[in-house]
């Protein structure tokens, strides 16, 4: 009997050692899932659309860390810390991709990464001395009112500052607004004061010369990344990463890309800034009204032009593609164009032949994304090439109704030779043109015009 208990009880033990190991094993999780999902806000340095291309810091260390990771990159968006905190806590999201101050309460909240740098917290005022001018904490009155960005992270050292300054100002803590739209507003004269990483401002004043941050009011902190405190193996896999990319001066060199650039404080004053206005391009009104014919949302159809011409008129290929949508010169005959024609009537011939693609489609393509993914590619490729491709996948085992992994995967591998050939090896089908990446990226880039212009 004593040794039945103990042979429960040791399988007892090994069924929750086992089970407290897969809930760590969040590398696994973003693998079978097929991507990484990463949790920031939107601004003009962490991640925004600039004339059609979205890019920022986070952004920028996220596509890196995929990278190294080897899967695709998928970002929520959201101004309120605490709800990114939240999906990170339900394992909705793996990572939250911000300069998380590092502080006791955070600790508590996430498993942080290895530092990402060091900065202070500033006091940050108008120049013009409205309604007075903060020479030292001590000059603080209760009828004055200081404004912060709400973040628990940030907790110990807002604490802090309601110590120094004898608890004689306000701190209202604002949750749904970004640390720039609070820049914006001190700047307009609707707030009088703000608590502000300096790093931050600093890039902000080069656009708000009417501010100061000379006043400190906590020294040196390190900020980094945030994990869930059951994510070891991803923690693990992101302190490798920013350990290569500190050593191969990759990270620095990102960070002085948006923290020491004139031209992020010159991008604010474009029409094309997602944070200044809702507009992808110049033809956001011509694109919007097309997309109603083949069905589609604009923002998606608004990447495949980007991804065509960067939006910009008068684009030549190599291979003789013109216009807004690169028709090639026979398409555009056949879809009633020529060189002369209008912006509107370029994207009307790309909408068309869309269309075109779509009829050529078998039905049984009904998934709608995927038939989306079929589309794009034989606008890339040509109709006849993808049609081969499902051939192909069907006769050797793989889905001819799925792009991903099946009929992409073939179209990948063909030969000019051999474009049925019976060894599955990528050695052995050596790629003839190239098409690889097309799909995913305006896929992508729709994801990320979908988190910063509304429908």
């Amino acid at each position: 009997m004593g040794l039945v208990i103990i042979g429960i009880a040791v399988y007892i033990t090994k069924r929750i050692y086992h089970h407290e190991e897969e809930k760590k094993d969040a590398i696994r999780r973003i693998r079978e899932r097929g991507y990484i999902l990463a949790l920031t806000d939107r601004n003009t340095l962490n991640y925004f659309l600039y004339r059609g291309e979205a890019i920022g810091f986070q952004l920028d260390l996220l596509e890196s860390f995929a990278a190294y990771l080897g899967v695709p990159l998928r970002i929520i968006a959201s101004e309120d810390i605490s709800k990114l905190y939240y999906y990170l806590n339900y394992n909705v999201g793996d990572v939250i991709a911000l300069n998380l101050p590092v502080s006791t309460d955070g600790k508590r909240l996430v498993n942080y990464s290895g530092f990402l740098g060091e900065t202070r917290l500033v006091l940050v005022q108008r120049k013009d001395h409205t309604p007075k001018f903060i020479h030292s904490l001590a000059d603080f009155s209760k009828r004055d009112t200081v404004h912060a960005r709400r973040n628990t992270f940030m907790s110990p050292y807002y604490r802090s500052f309601l110590k120094l300054s004898a608890r004689r100002p306000v701190l209202v803590e604002n949750p749904d607004i970004s640390q720039e739209g609070l820049i914006r507003a001190l700047s307009e004269g609707k707030i009088n004061y703000l608590l502000c990483p300096e790093n931050t401002v600093m890039v902000y004043k080069r656009y708000y010369r009417n501010l100061d941050a000379s006043v400190v009011v906590f020294p040196l902190y390190s900020y980094a990344w945030g994990v869930s405190h059951n994510s070891d193996t991803l923690l693990m896999k992101i302190n490798e990463w920013l350990a290569e990319v500190k050593k191969s001066g990759e990270l620095k060199k990102t960070y002085l890309e948006y923290f020491a650039n004139q031209k992020i404080a010159d991008n604010m004053k474009s029409d094309y800034v997602s944070l200044c206005g809702d507009k992808i391009s110049p033809y956001d009104k011509e694109i919007r009204e097309l997309s109603f014919k083949i069905h589609w949302d604009w923002r998606l159809l608004a990447s495949l032009v980007y991804e065509e011409s960067n939006f910009r008129l008068g684009q030549i290929s190599s291979r003789s593609a013109s216009g807004l949508m690169q028709l090639m010169p026979e398409t555009a005959k056949k879809m009633g164009v020529d060189s002369i024609a209008s912006p509107v009537q370029q994207l009307s011939a790309g909408v068309k032949y869309l269309l075109h693609l779509d009829e050529q489609l078998p039905e049984e393509i009904n998934n709608p994304l995927e038939r989306i993914k079929f589309i794009l590619a034989a606008y890339n490729v040509g109709i006849g090439r993808i049609l081969a491709a499902r051939e192909k996948a069907r006769k050797y085992g793989k889905d001819p109704d799925k792009w991903d992994r099946n009929v992409e995967y073939y179209l990948l591998r063909r030969s000019k030779k051999d474009p049925y050939a019976k060894a599955d090896i990528l050695n052995e089908f050596p790629t003839d043109y190239t098409t690889e990446g097309f799909v995913s990226d305006i896929l992508n880039r729709y994801y990320h015009y979908r988190n910063n212009i509304p429908q």
